[in-house]
């Protein structure tokens, strides 16, 4: 399609006509570049695929092809949006791969960080490259690579979502937003009618939990995790702190400290409330919580979810601490 050079003259999508103009000149090249083609995209539900997705099912329908690999490590309620938007709302031609038990038991006894980054990166491609192995007729592959990813790459191509793909495997890219800054793909997004909550969606690490889950992953502490982190994501939003912050979440450590329920003496894990803002990700400033929040929030996850005693606040900035723990 284009090459990688944004040119000069191109208006920054900032209005739903805008937007409205980029869809009618991509599905138009979409349909004469892929013609009758089919094309593999792998869903994580994050912005930039979800936008590609819609993208290409306005433009060519059942011709595309959506693998959403659930690995366990999703936030609450997460793989059932994607399913509900692109399953049934938009009723895309969707492969949903539970394979969570298989996430987990690799994952059995690791902590190392670096270490579970590759196992849920490496197993992630094994797992859709198996499930592009069972198609037949498929000659293209969909990305939701966006400009910053070819300015950080220097315009060579090493930031695609799905890299190390087997080699017999040769697909052509297809790569429609990658002019895109994140903020146009957001416009674009909402045009194309996505959900606002699926559109600004807020970063995600590609192992997600996994890497929030700090040291070696159990299911019963991945689970308090999810549950806890769905409770600061939903105060937030009533709060309309939501809008406000770039980024927070929890982070639950592998330690235990002594707490109290129901009169009596039991060990649970602390919850880590992580609330950063930034505009490039190199440097991030604390966001101030009213104390109120904290007290709701801190009430509802003790009491709300198993085997949490404990809710802390990190106030450190970057640097000197990173955004993610791990």
């Amino acid at each position: 399609m284009q090459n990688d050079k944004r040119p000069e003259n191109m208006k920054r999508i900032n209005t739903p006509e805008l937007a409205e103009e980029f869809i009618r000149e991509q599905v138009e090249a979409i349909r004469a570049e892929v013609k009758d083609k089919k094309v593999l995209l792998a869903l994580s539900g994050g912005v930039d695929s979800s936008v590609v997705a819609a993208l290409l099912i306005k433009a060519i329908g059942k011709q595309l092809v959506c693998v959403h690999v659930n690995h366990g490590l999703m936030r609450k309620g997460e793989s059932e949006q994607v399913i509900e938007v692109f399953g049934k709302n938009l009723d895309a031609n969707l492969i949903y791969v539970d394979a969570t038990d298989r996430f987990l038991s690799l994952l059995e006894g690791v902590s190392d960080p670096e270490r579970k980054r590759k196992i849920i990166g490496g197993e992630f491609i094994k797992v859709f490259a198996e499930e592009a192995a069972k198609l037949q007729g498929i000659s293209f592959l969909a990305q939701g690579t966006i400009y910053p990813d070819i300015l950080e790459s220097d315009g060579v191509k090493a930031h695609h979502n799905v890299g190390g793909l087997p080699k017999e495997m040769n697909f052509e890219l297809v790569e429609p937003i990658k002019l895109l800054y994140k903020d146009e793909v957001r416009v674009v997004g909402e045009a194309l009618g996505l959900p606002h909550d699926m559109v600004y969606r807020q970063p995600f690490p590609g192992p997600g939990l996994g890497v929030r889950c700090l040291g070696a992953i159990t299911r019963d502490r991945l689970n308090a995790l999810r549950e806890a982190d769905a409770i600061l994501r939903e105060e937030f939003d009533n709060s309309g702190l939501a809008g406000k912050v770039w980024q927070y979440f929890i982070a639950v450590p592998d330690m235990k400290s002594t707490g109290v329920k129901d009169g009596k003496r039991y060990e649970g894990w602390p919850a880590i409330i992580r609330a950063v803002n930034t505009t490039d990700a190199m440097t991030a400033t604390i966001e101030e919580i009213p104390y109120p929040l904290l007290h709701l929030i801190t009430k509802r996850i003790t009491a709300e979810v198993n085997g949490i005693n404990r809710v802390l606040l990190d106030l450190t900035p970057k640097p000197v601490g990173t955004i993610e723990w791990e």
